[in-house]
């Protein structure tokens, strides 16, 4: 068995074991035509040959002296007459720029495959879709492939310091930065850019959105050159690079008294740092901004607005291209516990929606999942839907901050499912759903797309949890086509991954499956969320910011849980979103019980849609959660022998941390409501 260290992840390409099949391949791709072309598809090539050399075991000839002998065609449409030609003049619908063709044509007897596209990039990404076939076990000689995708920005935000850090990570220190200065051995970068680009991802901020004094000389010539070797690496897979940028630059390296958006001097000065930033990088993507938000600096300070803020910037990117991307998570985080009608869900609608249509068309709002901070459960952002004049895009968290920080097991891919089907009824005559308004399909503005914080680290198998690597991966698939399944993308993964062993990709992609609602059964109940501890966010704490500034609040007292956000009585939040589900979630009778403790407080002896009482469900799902993490590991066992041996002991040792951190979880959980509710447990269970 050929040794794993998760290194290669899902471009982790095997020789073909099956004798008819490896003729079939051998037989296809024995010799590829091809036009030469420019840096990417230098790299999409070289690519292409590198996984049919593993796969065949030959290396295929490839050039462009053998189009008329070549079973495999290559080419940029328009640009090779010889593969135009083959079409026979059909007329199909049109590509996109990065769209893709895959056909299998018969001519003279023999079979040919063409692979098409508009760019360069979209070859990239035809060749990599080739690959992830034969990966499958696939015939080639019956494909009849066309893919665009649906989303124009696809995006990784790397939430790197360069001390080496990474706020939120998880699986090491950071693959680009060390003790202030970027790595000298980029390979790294390199791998990291294939892994990316073999899923479609078009786009990475490769800075924290909290800029620190260090980061914030990215933008000067003092690192520019070496932000220019890193988008070298990058652009050779399609990749453009953003960097996170400090609202407070003029003041602290530009030397002005004012950041004011509207100061003309300030104005001057970031059109020509915008000048010098495309000196080093001509394909520079643009900035990504957090501002006003947890203390970082912004537009307030002087008067101004969000608007006023990201305009400013968008005046400055324009004449190159560039985009800028400002962070919707804007609220008051120093909220007096004692305050019951301000409310933290409410704050991305109340400050952004008075702003829709003032917005640059270069300029995206960043809108994150939900109204809070990626919990394991919380409602879709009412900002989607609420907004139409204005360019979205969605934010989701890879990296797993709020659910077990890759120390557990929980597949995210089905969580992020729910959000993008999720159909804000913006517009009465169609399902307007959160997929289609953040790829700007919705509403017809001009760019969208998703974008998500990455959970790479210097780890060798880049997650620290092995089986963490499905989120990087879906969350790719998904960018690219929102209408992908998370089953579907879980066997997928696992067998790039792992190889094609029935009984190991029906266990991996089962637990997979499983892992999101056994995490959110043993976690905080129907939808309250933080009952965790402050700052690093990691086990069981219920109380642990019931009294902070953070407006992250539960309201257990004896009598009953949950946060009062309906219109009639509480903090009118529910009225954020459109009909009918303002009215669902207004309604203690129709809120889902998912979300029942989000939106009402409710007595412990409510009784559930399910027909359980609250504190009943709390302790059923807790015990439930527990005794299904321990049935994550007897799953797993069914993998011994299938897989290299140190992957499975890898995540054989994960997996027992959770089980055990599972039972902690379900008795601090438990205990805390017994005592606080005075009601014991139907089935009479140890609850300390």
């Amino acid at each position: 068995m050929k040794s794993n260290s998760g290194y290669e992840a899902w471009l982790r390409y095997a020789l073909c074991e099956d004798t008819e099949l490896l003729e079939h391949y051998r037989e296809c791709t024995d010799q590829i035509g091809v036009q030469p072309g420019s840096e990417i598809m230098i790299t999409a090539i070289k690519e292409l040959e590198h996984g049919i050399r593993i796969m065949t075991g030959s290396r295929p000839r490839i050039g462009k002296d053998n189009l008329k002998e070549a079973g495999i065609l290559i080419g940029v449409i328009g640009n090779m007459p010889e593969l135009d030609s083959l079409y026979n003049g059909e007329v199909e619908e049109p590509l996109l720029e990065d769209g893709y063709r895959i056909r299998s044509v018969g001519e003279a007897g023999r079979m040919r495959l063409l692979l098409t596209s508009p760019s360069e990039q979209g070859i990239l990404y035809g060749i990599f879709h080739l690959l992830r076939l034969m990966q499958a076990g696939q015939r080639l000689d019956s494909l009849h492939v066309k893919e665009n995708s649906r989303n124009r920005l696809r995006m990784i935000n790397q939430w790197d310091n360069m001390d080496g850090s990474i706020e939120r990570g998880y699986a090491g220190q950071s693959i680009f930065y060390r003790n202030g200065k970027f790595v000298t051995d980029q390979t790294r970068i390199r791998d990291y850019a294939r892994l990316l680009a073999s899923v479609g991802i078009n786009a990475i901020a490769i800075n924290n959105v909290n800029v620190h004094e260090r980061e914030t000389l990215l933008i000067t010539e003092e690192l520019l050159q070496e932000v220019a070797k890193v988008a070298n690496i990058f652009r050779a897979y399609g990749i453009r690079i953003y960097l996170s940028i400090n609202f407070a630059s003029p003041c602290q390296i530009g030397g002005l008294e004012t950041a004011d958006p509207l100061d003309v001097g300030v104005r001057n000065w970031w059109r020509q740092q915008a000048e010098i930033i495309y000196r080093h990088v001509p394909d520079f993507g643009g900035f990504l901004v957090k501002a006003d938000s947890e203390f970082r600096p912004g537009p307030f300070t002087y008067g101004r607005d969000h608007a006023d803020g990201a305009n400013m910037l968008a005046d400055a990117l324009e004449p190159h291209g560039g985009l800028v991307i400002w962070r919707c998570f804007v609220y008051n985080c120093l909220q007096d516990w004692r305050d019951r009608k301000t409310d933290r869900a409410r704050a991305a609608y109340d400050h952004f929606k008075p702003l829709d249509g003032c917005f640059k068309d270069n300029v995206l709002l960043q809108i994150k999942n939900g109204p809070m901070d990626f919990q394991v459960r919380e409602p879709v952002s009412p900002l989607f839907g609420g907004m139409t004049q204005t360019n979205q895009m969605l934010e989701l968290q890879i990296t797993q901050e709020y659910t077990g920080q890759q120390k557990h097991l929980c597949y995210l891919v089905p969580q992020w499912k729910e959000v993008l089907q999720f159909n804000t009824c913006a517009l009465s005559d169609d399902r307007t759903t959160v997929a289609d308004i953040a790829s700007g399909k919705a509403f017809g503005r001009p760019v969208g797309g998703f974008a998500a914080v990455s959970n790479i680290g210097d780890d060798i198998n880049w997650t620290g949890h092995p089986l963490a690597q499905a989120n990087l991966y879906g969350f790719g698939r998904l960018c690219w086509n929102p209408g992908l399944e998370a089953e579907e993308l879980a066997r997928e993964w696992t067998i790039r991954t792992f190889g094609g062993d029935k009984k190991l990709v029906d266990t991996i992609s089962g637990m997979l499956m499983e892992s999101w609602p056994i995490y959110e059964a043993y976690n905080a109940p129907l939808g309250v969320g933080w009952m965790v501890n402050p700052n690093h966010h990691y086990g069981p704490n219920v109380d642990g910011y019931e009294y902070s500034k953070w407006g992250t609040y539960h309201f257990a007292d004896c009598s009953g849980i949950g946060v009062d956000r309906t219109v009639r009585t509480g903090t009118g939040y529910s009225g954020q979103y459109h009909s009918p589900q303002s009215d669902r979630y207004e309604s203690l009778e129709q809120c889902p019980d998912e979300l029942l403790l989000f939106f009402h407080h409710v007595p412990y002896t409510h009784r559930l849609q399910s027909g359980k009482t609250v504190i009943q469900h709390i302790y059923d799902t807790h015990f439930e959660g527990a005794e299904r993490a321990e049935g994550l590991a007897a799953s797993w066992r069914t993998a011994e022998g299938l897989l290299d041996e140190g992957v499975y002991n890898q995540v054989m040792e994960k997996l027992r941390i959770q089980a055990e951190h599972a039972k902690e979880w379900r008795d601090i959980i438990n205990t805390y409501f017994l005592r606080k509710s005075g009601i014991a447990d139907d089935k009479q269970r140890m609850i300390y």
